[in-house]
């Protein structure tokens, strides 16, 4: 099984720290006392970061099993830029609002491909074997298949 040094669990673990800080600044006071006037998506998206941060909690404890968290931070903010952050700001139209999430996902873009552990990412989810696509079937012992009690 690949390994990840120590140095980089705590790389990893410093990265959700900082996920879980900085939603829990900017996303929980309004998630616990909504605005007047929040819009729906406005409070899907308050949902969604607010559910981030929570799962960055459980990165502190277990950095390699919620790596998928940081696939998943990358790449939202990554598509964020490219589609709704760059457009307006090459033509020198992003708004304030806009402004701010572009410095945030920038920095989001920046660091989790830094702290990746790209050798273990590599051999955990390009390399190795997907799961099975069918029911798994076991061999009894007179060797005849039978579906498993799974």
């Amino acid at each position: 099984m690949p390994q990840v040094s120590m140095f980089r669990l705590y790389v990893l673990r410093a990265m959700y720290v900082f996920m879980f800080v900085g939603l829990a600044l900017v996303k929980w006071p309004a998630i616990l006392n909504p605005p007047p006037g929040l819009s729906n998506s406005g409070s899907v998206v308050g949902s969604v970061l607010g559910a981030i941060s929570l799962l960055a909690l459980l990165g502190i404890r277990y950095p390699v099993k919620m790596l998928p968290l940081l696939f998943f931070e990358f790449l939202w903010q990554f598509i964020w830029v490219l589609g709704w952050g760059l457009p307006p700001f090459l033509t020198q139209q992003l708004s304030p609002e806009a402004q701010e999430t572009l410095i945030s996902s920038l920095v989001g873009v920046v660091l989790v491909p830094l702290v990746m552990p790209w050798g273990y990412v590599f051999k955990k989810y390009v390399k190795a074997p997907g799961d099975p696509w069918g029911k798994p079937v076991t061999v009894r012992s007179r060797g005849q298949p039978s579906s498993s009690p799974a």
